[in-house]
């Protein structure tokens, strides 16, 4: 396995279409705590950014020695809103930008039934440049429960069609997350997100869910403990043969050199990356 840092580490929470660091800061900072790719996203670079720009970020990031480990093109799909399912039917400039990036898998959002069939033109439009979608994960989505997220993936019917599996959005939906769901998605994983989060009633933070509705919580480092304990369920990615990206796809809970540096540290702890 491979780990990658998702540049959301310098985007506020509820502010994600806003940059808090610069990229070629962004890039040294992860590339100088061991991260080996950025999980890309609209706040630095996106379907919107000029080509320039981005074949300026392309060499600053291969200047630090960092792949793109994904794209996600565009803020409607982090944010979940209802224009998210929007990149499916318009996936060329997405495509576009993976490959300009050196990458090969882009980040979509399902929101509906009648996204299954843009998801499968989709794919096909993605197959023929030799890229893959992925879908996380995640609340208010197709793919907030494990059962439901199964289905979804067999009726999309694509090889290049998988998933981001992200343990926290699962916990918050009252799913089971552990080994056992690493082995049942293990067919159609494409990359690992990880979040760590502490439920308590009282919490600053409030999410919204489709299947139990509203749950408050607390947002922690990766490495504090009370939240997701990550050790058993890397040694799960591991047994059932995952080589992909783990991504730490965590805010600047705390000053973002110090939440960098720690949570490359930490994880490394847990389990042997390339």
């Amino acid at each position: 396995m491979k780990l990658s840092l998702s540049v959301r580490v310098a985007e506020k929470f509820h502010a994600k279409r806003e940059a808090a660091l610069p990229l070629d800061e962004l890039a040294g900072l992860a590339a100088g705590a061991g991260f080996r790719a950025l999980c890309m996203r609209a706040s630095q670079l996106g379907t919107h950014t000029p080509a320039e720009q981005v074949a300026r970020g392309c060499a600053l990031l291969a200047g630090q020695g960092l792949a793109v480990s994904m794209v996600t093109g565009d803020f409607p799909i982090p944010e979940n809103t209802a224009e998210a399912p929007q990149a499916l039917r318009r996936i060329a400039p997405h495509l576009d930008l993976a490959q300009s990036l050196g990458a090969d898998l882009i980040r979509v959002a399902l929101h509906s039934e009648e996204d299954i069939p843009w998801a499968q033109r989709a794919a096909d439009q993605a197959a023929e440049r030799g890229l893959r979608l992925a879908h996380q994960c995640h609340t208010r989505s197709l793919f907030e429960q494990v059962d439901e997220s199964l289905a979804v993936l067999r009726r999309i019917g694509r090889p290049n069609f998988g998933l981001i599996y992200e343990p926290a959005n699962l916990e918050l939906c009252g799913q089971d997350y552990g080994p056992a769901t690493i082995e049942k998605f293990a067919p159609y994983l494409f990359n690992v997100y990880l979040q760590n989060q502490r439920f308590d009633p009282q919490g600053s933070t409030k999410l919204s869910t489709w299947c139990r509705g509203e749950v408050r919580l607390d947002l922690i480092p990766l490495w504090e403990p009370g939240g997701i304990d990550f050790a058993p369920l890397l040694e799960a990615l591991e047994k059932v043969g995952y080589t992909g990206y783990v991504t730490s796809h965590q805010a600047a809970l705390v000053e973002p050199r110090a939440m960098i540096t720690r949570t490359a540290q930490y994880l490394r702890s847990l389990a042997s990356f390339e």
